[in-house]
């Protein structure tokens, strides 16, 4: 994969950018942004994203959109923080988590037939609000240091090239993947859908990137989409993002 880098001091999002652009710029075109004034989560939320952190959007444009291109955003930043020393795991569907603590989050959106936007947040020197501390976390945290952005998204950008690739050609080894490196399963959870609330077990992330749940009542699958996940026992509200 080949990179087009357009980079921006201050944008309302990478992605609201990135999808006023899909359509004129090739595959491979990323659009980072040292700060977002409107960055964006999933469900609606806003995403904090003040400069030290690495926050941009890669526009892929894949034979059909597929939800589970989120999962490539996830294991190239597992990757990354691996290639740091650091051990972090995949909080089902969209977030990174380190020792108990979210440190990226990945959003996916598409225009059928045409385009994905895969947005990634990294914490990375940013610095935690207070009331966070105990939900979220950086790079320059647990390494006592900060590291230079260029580098890690030289590096986070190796990553997903590579997981991209392979994802084109079998999605069903980065599924594979995504299941050994997805920290919930066996761990009770909170599914939260709309209005209605699913207690249960994850159990497993089945080939299409949905996750089995077993409930008192049987299995459930739950599909990525506008869901929210909890784990009680980590007596943790995720960070809002």
């Amino acid at each position: 994969m080949e990179w087009n880098i357009v980079t921006l001091d201050e944008v309302d999002s990478t992605n609201e950018y990135a999808k006023r652009i899909a359509s004129e710029v090739p595959e491979g075109t990323v659009v980072v942004a040292r700060r977002q004034t409107a960055g964006k989560g999933r469900r609606g939320r806003r995403w904090a994203s003040p400069e030290g952190g690495l926050w941009f959007s890669v526009i892929l444009k894949p034979p059909r959109v597929d939800p589970r291109l989120v999962f490539v955003g996830a294991l190239g930043v597992t990757d990354l923080l691996r290639d740091f020393g650091v051990s972090a795991g995949i909080k089902w569907p969209n977030d990174v988590w380190v020792e108990g603590r979210k440190i990226a989050g990945i959003l996916t959106e598409g225009k059928a037939n045409e385009y994905v936007i895969l947005g990634i947040g990294l914490n990375v020197n940013n610095p935690i609000p207070e009331e966070l501390e105990k939900t979220a976390t950086s790079m320059s945290t647990l390494l006592g240091r900060e590291i230079p952005l260029e580098v890690v998204l030289q590096r986070l950008l190796e990553h997903l090239s590579r997981w991209y690739g392979l994802f084109l050609k079998e999605p069903g080894r980065v599924v594979e993947e995504v299941r050994k490196r997805t920290f919930i399963l066996g761990r009770p959870v909170v599914v939260i859908t709309g209005e209605k609330v699913l207690r249960g077990r994850a159990v497993d992330v089945l080939d299409d990137g949905s996750l089995l749940v077993e409930t008192p009542e049987g299995p459930v699958k739950i599909l990525y989409g506008d869901v929210s996940l909890r784990i009680p026992e980590m007596d943790t509200i995720e960070q809002k993002g």
